[in-house]
């Protein structure tokens, strides 16, 4: 019988074995499994996210969306707090068997999700708000206490499903929440002020937000363990927290995007690219995306191609992103190598630095 990838993990997470020990396993399975001569090994410094175990992930999903679904349909007429409410303990009595006895992956993380969601929402409802999932500006300007409030339960929630369950996207539910409670605090002191301080607020809670991911990563550098699954989850909630409130409050305050607006735009993407490619996290370009998409348009359409801008804005991002992943692996060993060695073995999968650059130091 062959060991799984999952059990590896764990004893790696527990000590059993080291992680230098369980590469050394995954080399020799690889070596010793049928035709090894014509079979691959895995890019060494790819991120790692057990995101599926298998298509029973994604028939179980579709059926918990249905399920709860319409669950909450049904809850109607307990209110919308106790709709709420029922929701959140479903997520919760149906991960005992998904997450804690089955451990499938992607319904954990749903489950995960719908829970927090839910209980944010039966907080803020039952305080009497009519707060949305993702509140506006003028929602949190008319309900702060009631946000923050929501958010230190939402918070408390996201802890003990940690400790009942641990998956690992958990501690970003609760920097989300962490996030809105401090939203919420801020906006209660300067009322009718928040619409001025959102955006800083939000990117020094974003900032907060990936110097905890980067603790994670920096704990885990050969990313074998649960810490770079909680690390992805914190780089993806600490991306938008970052690059939202810094282009839409200091490069393109007026809502109205521009020529002069375009070229800034770039440069931060291509800041995002430098400290994604210098951390190995893709995961930081992705709320980049879609500012790129409008600055590339709105230098197309400067150049003369207006009519066409929509498929040439598509046709370079694309490119881009192709580019881009086909010289990730050099182009990240060729940052490193201008890096100090001692700050380049710091950061995740310090293997991709040259060997010389690092026997040198």
């Amino acid at each position: 019988m062959s060991i799984s990838e999952n059990t590896v993990l764990i004893a790696t997470e527990r000590g059993v074995i080291t992680p230098d020990q369980a590469e050394r396993l995954r080399a020799l399975e690889v070596e010793l499994a049928p035709n090894a001569g014509t079979v691959l090994p895995p890019p060494e410094d790819d991120e790692r996210l057990r995101f599926i175990t298998g298509f029973g992930d994604i028939f179980v999903t579709i059926g918990l969306a249905l399920f709860l679904g319409a669950l909450g349909y049904f809850g109607e007429e307990l209110g919308a707090a106790g709709m709420w409410a029922v929701i959140g303990a479903a997520s919760w009595l149906l991960a005992e068997f998904f997450t804690r006895v089955q451990r499938m992956a992607l319904p954990s993380i749903v489950l995960l999700v719908v829970f927090c969601a839910s209980v944010f929402m039966a907080a803020s409802t039952g305080l009497g708000s009519t707060l949305p999932l993702f509140p506006s500006v003028l929602s949190l300007s008319e309900q702060p206490l009631t946000l923050a409030l929501a958010g230190l339960a939402t918070l408390f929630a996201a802890m003990l499903h940690y400790w009942r369950f641990r998956v690992p996207i958990t501690p970003a539910a609760g920097a989300a929440a962490l996030v809105a409670i401090v939203v919420g605090l801020v906006a209660a002191v300067a009322p009718g002020g928040i619409e001025a301080a959102i955006n800083p607020v939000l990117m020094v809670c974003g900032l907060c937000v990936f110097a905890l991911a980067m603790r994670f990563d920096i704990s885990d550098p050969q990313r074998l363990t649960r810490r770079t699954d909680i690390a992805f989850w914190l780089h993806l909630l600490a991306a938008p927290l970052i690059v939202h409130p810094l282009i839409r409050g200091f490069i393109w305050p007026d809502g109205a995007p521009g020529e002069a607006s375009a070229l800034p735009m770039l440069a931060v993407f291509a800041g995002l690219g430098v400290v994604a490619v210098l951390i190995d996290r893709r995961a930081l370009l992705v709320s980049g995306l879609a500012y790129a998409g409008i600055a590339f348009a709105s230098l197309i359409k400067v150049s003369g191609f207006a009519g066409s801008s929509t498929p040439l804005t598509l046709f370079i991002l694309g490119a881009f992103i192709l580019l881009l992943s086909a010289l990730w692996h050099p182009l990240r060993r060729a940052v490193l190598a201008v890096l100090p060695a001692r700050l380049a073995r710091r950061l995740p999968h310090p293997n991709a630095l040259p060997t010389p650059h690092i026997a040198s130091s």
